[in-house]
């Protein structure tokens, strides 16, 4: 989807071409990955940020185009909604200093995003879904210049027969439910997605991996409770999107199986990556036919057909520098922000947890059915912290006590094994335990700012903004 296209109608030919092309293409990367063509190197780690432009009261500010124009920096690009941005990190071996590296670069880039937004007075933040945002925000009207995104409504609406989409949430406290006839609602919620390369040969141990460990991350950096004005759940962004660009009406309603555009997925991997390729090709309708002259080697319908299917775990293929094709896994759960400190102690959480998993003699997948990852992820999306999940041999355990006695430790451990020094790593790991521990989330931060201060989402905002101003991570701040 990073993709520009040149137009957003499409002909029955163009679906039949592009559909062609995309077979091909999946039959050809299968080829290169059983005869060794994708690249083995070390793994290697990068990112994506998704952040709110902000005006001086607290609302979204629909100006992206002059920021990115006065920014120009190529590192920085549109997102869908015009109050929307998202900035990309350079990658990094995961060895070394890795980490400390990367939050210098997101620091220094976030700085610069903060100058030139002053310049046009406003302010970049970070959060999952920002709680002054109002209905009457999410219109076409407010939507980035882009064909690709004027496309992604349209087909969505033919696939959908013109039916409106609808999206229902119930919280603990309150409940949302309204009709669509546009996808816009995707543009509420924005999220720090983790990117990792990973040898073809464990690849699907990766994959796995990164879905059972969705439900830690998701609570962990929990920063969503609120839209339109009522509390839901403490990451509201997962049912939100699910259901934003529903093709079918049961892809919002977290059906295990059900293929939906943003999904958890129908299992786990059991041969690698292609499997997951295939399913693209198999299973989903395309969205966004725009035909390439480029050879097949090149990958673009498959890439460009993947960018169209919103997995929390999402496979992905690139080329290096060399020309050489190589294999991701993006992890999309966790929500933006609060800080840099945060953003950095979440990632520094997931790749340590991640490489403690696939670092195990006996394969977490087969100790916990694909179904109880799933009911996790979706109940610590709801409860954050406080959720009830299933973890090894059928015991129930609250997410909190297994990040701090099992999961954050092991994290530790397997970023020590990897040859990281300490200093490179724990401070980061610290931050996060100790946001566990205190259950001190962002969006804990949000829902106790409110029951304190009132409903007042503006003052809300601006309390946000100035505590981040801050740099301190948002366990330390204070209502």
């Amino acid at each position: 989807m990073g993709n520009e296209i040149n137009r957003d109608r499409f002909t029955r030919e163009d679906f039949h071409r592009f559909s062609n092309c995309l077979r091909a293409e999946t039959t050809l990367l299968g080829d290169w990955l059983r005869s060794g063509r994708v690249a083995a190197e070390p793994l290697r780690m990068g990112y994506e940020l998704e952040a709110w432009l902000v005006d001086p009261t607290g609302h979204p500010a629909p100006i992206n185009q002059q920021f990115l124009d006065r920014l120009a920096h190529h590192d920085v690009v549109h997102e869908l909604a015009q109050f929307n941005v998202e900035l990309n990190g350079a990658p990094h071996l995961l060895r070394d200093d890795p980490f400390r590296r990367t939050h210098a670069d997101l620091d220094g880039l976030w700085n610069r995003c903060s100058r030139v937004a002053r310049e046009l007075e406003v302010r970049p933040v970070m959060i999952g879904v920002l709680p002054t945002a109002r209905v009457e925000d999410f219109t076409l009207e407010s939507m980035s210049p882009l064909q690709r995104y004027r496309a992604l409504n349209l087909q969505v609406l033919e696939l959908r027969n013109r039916r409106p989409l609808h999206v229902e949430i119930h919280g603990d406290a309150e409940s949302l439910s309204q009709d669509r006839q546009d996808v816009m609602l995707e543009a509420a919620a924005t999220s720090l997605q983790l990117h990792l390369q990973v040898p073809p040969d464990r690849a699907g141990r990766f994959f796995n991996a990164a879905m059972l460990l969705s439900a830690a991350s998701v609570a962990l950096a929990a920063n969503s409770p609120y839209l339109f004005g009522r509390r839901l759940w403490q990451e509201t962004r997962v049912p939100l999107f699910e259901q934003a660009v529903a093709i079918d009406p049961v892809d919002g309603a977290h059906g295990v199986g059900a293929p939906g555009r943003v999904t958890f997925g129908t299992g786990y991997v059991r041969e690698g990556l292609h499997e997951l390729f295939r399913e693209n090709a198999e299973r989903y309708p395309v969205l966004l036919p725009q035909c390439s002259d480029a050879k097949p080697a090149q990958l673009s319908h498959l890439q460009l057909h993947n960018g169209t299917i919103w997995r929390w775990n999402r496979p992905l293929v690139g080329f290096g520098d060399d020309g050489q094709c190589h294999l991701r896994l993006e992890h999309r759960v966790m929500a933006a922000g609060p800080t840099v400190a945060d953003v950095m102690a979440n990632a520094v959480f997931f790749y340590g947890a991640l490489l403690a998993c696939v670092g195990r003699r006996q394969p977490l997948e087969k100790e916990l059915p694909f179904q109880a990852a799933a009911r996790n992820f979706y109940a610590a999306a709801r409860d954050g912290l406080r959720a009830e999940v299933e973890w090894l041999g059928g015991q129930k355990v609250v997410l909190r006590e297994l990040l701090l006695q099992s999961l954050i430790p092991k994290a530790d451990a397997a970023l020590a094994e990897s040859g990281l020094a300490p200093d490179a790593y724990r401070p980061y790991l610290e931050i996060a335990r100790a946001r566990v521990a205190s259950g001190h989330t962002g969006a804990a931060w949000q829902i106790g700012w409110v029951q304190r201060h009132g409903r007042d989402f503006a003052g809300l905002v601006q309390a946000y903004m100035a505590h981040a101003d801050s740099g301190h991570p948002v366990h330390e701040w204070e209502l």
